[in-house]
């Protein structure tokens, strides 16, 4: 019996994760496609090209870099850029989640 229980509820589990990507995206797609979506395009992509150009700057500074320190580096300027936007929280995590995957493509280069 408990196994169709814990069974149901990792069913239900799924259906809540389920419905919140729905939501997001949903939401982003207003973001982007709505009445205002030209301008929050602009927006979106200048404060994102300012967050890696800030990146890049502090790989460029850090003597040694491995991938904890990378992460930390992304979290930093990811923090920096939470503090001061109004709005955007969601997508500043978005993108810092986007950088910190490609680490084996920059481990390379380094």
């Amino acid at each position: 019996m408990e196994k169709k229980t814990a069974k149901r509820s990792l069913d239900a589990a799924k259906v809540a994760v389920l419905g919140a990507s729905i939501a997001s995206l949903a939401a982003t797609a207003y973001f982007f496609f709505g009445p205002k979506g030209k301008k929050n395009q602009k927006h979106a992509k200048a404060w994102a090209i300012k967050m890696k150009g800030d990146v890049i700057e502090k790989l460029e500074a850090a003597r040694e870099v491995s991938e904890p320190i990378y992460h930390e580096i992304i979290d930093s300027v990811a923090s920096k850029y939470e503090k001061g936007m109004k709005a955007g929280h969601e997508e500043i995590k978005e993108l810092a989640q986007d950088l910190k995957k490609h680490w084996k493509t920059i481990s390379k280069i380094i």
